[in-house]
């Protein structure tokens, strides 16, 4: 008994690891397609240099305006990012402010669980509204629902009171965990850090860059073709501002990225999964060692067999049988394991696995031909011997 699990071991620790590694592997890379995916897979970004670009480069509310003009673009709208500091009654921290139009959390694929985001009306008027992120809104007010309460938020000495209208996970968008976020703060003195949206215009303003933005983020309508979109848009921006240099501007299609990552995460989890798969002809090699010992130890069996009349064949195929069952158990031990493991892996990553059925064929079915091949020669060494000489041994 001993001396067969030991014999199993090669192939139960392979089947394990390549079983683990795929499943993880194929559930990583559908996590994060589909995270990305959320954040829409029809979203097209043009982004300004800052190394290469001078000030009349920047993208403006015109171009903006003259985007959503073209044929196939559902919504269009500034982008920026900065960092701020907030404070209210009993809370001081750190956070990072995304900013856009009324389009911009639609576009990002994000929507309020509390209030709401700022209308046409705010944002052209540079109304002092926000929207705060779950963790955010728990941390300032001690309640995710915190619409209505306002904070003081101070970006390059300026200081403005804004209102909370509403509450959004953007700290998922962002992929950012609470952790961190901890992380981060510990760069700034273990100050508490946050995320929280206002308006482009608004934020334009108290950063002294008005009509300056160094991104604009679109959506196609569904069925249009992403790359000719975004080239037009790309072309827009090119001749209003009359800077042909292709260094200025950068165009990026999510749905590249999306498929870019697909290839790459599969090809990196197939890669792993051969390397692991080495132990499986280490395992198999054991078996073949096994199987040469258990011939040499029932050679007088062997030879009253055949003295009785037991035929080549049924020799061979005894003793093959005997690998491939000794290969089947060990793999499907080994598929139990794995699948364990990975289950256990992907509980504490908070991610989910991906079991397909023909992973499983696969790793039961090379154990099989892992089995087939390495049992062969023992099989054929014990078919081949003669009556006579298996009887004269001891």
């Amino acid at each position: 008994m001993m001396r067969s699990l030991l014999t199993m071991l090669g192939i139960i620790i392979g089947v394990s690891s390549v079983i683990s590694i795929i499943t993880l592997g194929n559930g990583g890379r559908d996590y994060i397609v589909g995270m990305i995916e959320d954040m829409s897979s029809n979203a097209i970004q043009i982004m300004v240099n800052a190394n290469t670009a001078e000030d009349a480069d920047y993208i403006s509310e015109a171009d903006i305006s003259a985007i959503k003009k073209l044929d196939g673009i559902q919504y269009c709208s500034p982008f920026e990012m900065s960092f701020g500091q907030v404070s209210t009654q009993g809370y001081d921290g750190y956070v990072f402010t995304i900013a856009g139009n009324e389009e911009m959390l639609i576009i990002n694929n994000m929507s309020t669980k509390y209030g709401r985001t700022w209308t046409k009306d705010e944002y052209e008027q540079k109304r002092n509204v926000c929207v705060v992120s779950t963790l955010t809104a728990k941390s300032m007010f001690g309640t995710k629902n915190c619409v209505g309460e306002t904070l003081n938020y101070t970006v390059n000495d300026n200081t403005i009171t804004l209102k909370v209208i509403g509450v959004v996970d953007m700290t998922e968008y962002m992929a950012a965990s609470s952790d961190q976020l901890d992380q981060m703060s510990s760069m700034y003195g273990g100050m508490t850090m946050g995320m929280i949206g206002i308006p482009a215009s608004l934020n334009a303003e108290i950063t002294n860059r008005v009509d300056k933005y160094s991104q604009v983020y679109f959506m196609a309508k569904d069925g249009y073709d992403l790359e000719n979109i975004g080239e037009s848009a790309l072309n827009i921006i090119k001749t209003r501002h009359a800077s042909f240099d292709d260094s200025v501007y950068t165009l990026s299609i999510m749905a590249t990225y999306i498929d870019l990552l697909d290839s790459v995460i599969s090809i990196f989890t197939t890669f792993i999964a051969a390397v692991s798969a080495i132990s499986l002809v280490v395992g198999g090699i054991g078996v073949m060692n096994i199987m040469l010992v258990s011939v040499t130890e029932r050679t007088r069996e062997i030879g009253i067999r055949k003295a009785l009349g037991a035929k080549t064949s049924t020799i061979l195929f005894q003793f093959l049988t005997e690998s491939v069952i000794l290969c089947l158990i060990g793999g499907v031990i080994g598929l139990l394991l794995g699948v364990g493991g990975a289950l256990g892996v992907a509980a504490y990553l908070n991610i989910p696995i991906k079991l397909q059925l023909s992973t499983v064929l696969i790793a039961v079915g090379f154990s099989s031909a892992i089995g087939i091949f390495f049992g062969i020669y023992p099989a054929k060494r014990a078919a081949n011997m003669t009556p006579i000489e298996a009887l004269r041994r001891d």
